[in-house]
């Protein structure tokens, strides 16, 4: 285990966090959907979750989030500013980055945001398809406080048969806010 491994487990571990699951070592690129996303808190477990298990996490942010005097703090985070003003394909941008990338574990929350919507916005499994990459569920499950890689998924193609099993990963894993858990469907 990394120093780097041990310090972000030790820092999770002052809140009785454990670690579970495991990127396997020789995977380089992947999607990694991390739900429920419930609360401002989640991006602590992704960014402590992804050290203590020795991946390189980056996700994708609006813009206003790199502003003077956070920017630099969200970059160094793992942050990558998107202008969600203009009108870009936002399934080709991240796919393409995962193409062109060696070593990249882009973290996306399905819901898209902290409250609760109708159903998970499903732009993490045309990335993943689209970049021919697999999908690691990735929880932080408050009521066992838990965070990390519960299950890994190769798209097939079969969008509807695949949330399916997706959803039966989640159906125990409970968010700060349960209350704003969005549904997995599609």
């Amino acid at each position: 285990m990394t120093q780097k491994q041990r310090f972000a487990r030790w820092v999770l571990s002052l809140s009785n966090w454990t670690v579970v699951g495991e990127v396997p070592k020789d995977l380089k690129r992947f999607v990694v959907i991390g739900a429920p996303h419930t609360s401002n808190w989640d991006l602590y477990g992704a960014v402590f979750g992804s050290m203590a298990l020795d991946f390189r996490g980056k996700w994708l942010g609006k813009k206003q989030l790199f502003r003077f005097p956070f920017g630099g703090l969200m970059r160094w985070l793992g942050g990558i500013a998107v202008d969600r003003s203009k009108s870009t394909n936002m399934v080709d941008f991240a796919a393409n980055l995962l193409k062109e990338s060696d070593d990249l574990g882009l973290i996306i929350p399905p819901e898209g945001t902290r409250s609760r919507a109708a159903k998970w916005k499903t732009g993490f499994y045309y990335i993943a398809h689209q970049a021919g990459v697999p999908i690691l569920c990735g929880i932080m499950d408050y009521k066992k406080k838990e965070v990390g890689i519960a299950a890994i998924f190769m798209p097939t193609g079969d969008i509807h048969e695949d949330i399916k099993a997706i959803r039966e990963i989640y159906k125990d894993v409970q968010g700060l806010h349960p209350e704003n858990t969005s549904p997995v469907e599609v």
